[in-house]
């Protein structure tokens, strides 16, 4: 027996321990990502009771981006390359720009907790984008039960009858917070197929950086000419909002998504609705009706029976042909910008 007979056996080993290592420290990040985002909905409400949408919007993007500036100039990264800040500016008009916009929007008509039902199929749609840019097949059952989970979302925001399932009217706030969660799923999938390549705290404040052009001049002008009513509780909302939900999160979240791959820790996400609708309760006051726990379960389990079909396609390597865990990421990242 040769010794590459016995060397492959311990590389094949070893190398299921470090993918291991890496999966473990992937779900890990991607749970503490998960609980700083669930507090995010409940922290903007308090801060749109005092600032608009707008002015939150680009206070956020602008004083995140100067703190990823300063994280970026201690650090000295490589500068990525052109094709990848354009990925990078992609990603930050789904997380920086359309999700902070359109889900503060949503919050000055409805309670944090409706908004955290309509976030239930943020794990799905960053699961499809992610599909739609690697060129994948999902088999039937992903988008069978993504479509049920739609329709169950549909019914719920539909429903205005007293008998109904919620017996309330469908508002505009309604369709911002679709809008919201559409844009979150994109920035999400962009930015972690980035994240695989140059790291989840580079990715994000890349993105941030990218768009100070733009949202400091907004800001000041904003500043300048908007009427706002300053509290203890607004204040702590947009710093919330700011430091954690649009910079120090996603160093987490992105890190997850870069070390366990974007579907399998995206699944963890399924849980951040029933967070933040507790959060709503206990930090709001807010007293949401039993269907909205109904449905917020019932999406998650369909997200989860979406995310658990796309695995089994995703990972069933044939025989021989497993990537060695070095360049697992490069080979991730590529497929997932592949057009």
């Amino acid at each position: 027996m040769s010794a590459n007979d016995n060397s492959a056996p311990v590389s094949g080993i070893a190398d299921n321990g470090r993918r291991k290592v890496s999966a473990h420290s992937g779900i890990l990040l991607g749970g503490l990502g998960v609980l700083a985002f669930s507090f995010s909905l409940p922290a903007n409400k308090l801060a749109v009771a005092g600032i608009d949408s707008y002015s939150i919007t680009a206070w956020r993007a602008a004083l995140a981006g100067l703190l990823a500036l300063g994280y970026l100039l201690m650090v000295r990264p490589t500068i990525p390359s052109r094709r990848n800040l354009g990925a990078l500016l992609c990603s930050g008009f789904g997380v920086v720009i359309g999700f902070p916009l359109f889900s503060s929007l949503a919050l000055e008509t409805i309670d944090a907790s409706a908004g955290a039902v309509v976030l239930g199929l943020l794990p799905a749609l960053t699961a499809t984008f992610a599909s739609l840019l690697a060129g994948e097949r999902l088999p039937w059952i992903f988008w069978l039960a993504t479509g049920a989970g739609a329709l169950v979302l549909v019914a719920y925001l539909l429903s205005t009858s007293p008998s109904g399932f919620s017996g309330f009217t469908l508002e505009w706030g309604h369709l911002w917070m679709v809008l919201a969660t559409v844009s979150a799923g994109f920035g999400y999938a962009v930015g972690g197929a980035q994240a695989k390549q140059i790291g989840g705290a580079q990715s994000v404040s890349w993105a941030l950086v990218l768009l100070l052009p733009v949202s400091i001049p907004v800001s000041v002008v904003l500043a300048t000419t908007g009427t706002y009513e300053i509290t203890g509780t607004v204040v702590a909302g947009m710093v919330y909002v700011t430091v954690i939900s649009q910079f120090l999160g996603f160093f987490a979240w992105y890190g997850g998504l870069a070390r366990g791959g974007i579907a399998k820790v995206g699944q963890i996400q399924q849980i951040q609705p029933l967070m933040t609708i507790v959060w709503s309760a206990l930090l709001l006051g807010e007293r949401p009706d039993p269907w909205i726990y109904a449905v917020g379960v019932t999406l998650g389990l369909l997200v989860w029976v979406a995310q658990r079909a796309r695995f089994r396609t995703a990972h069933s390597d044939p025989p021989g042909m497993t990537p060695d865990l070095d360049t697992l990421p490069q080979l991730e990242a590529a497929a997932a910008l592949r057009h």
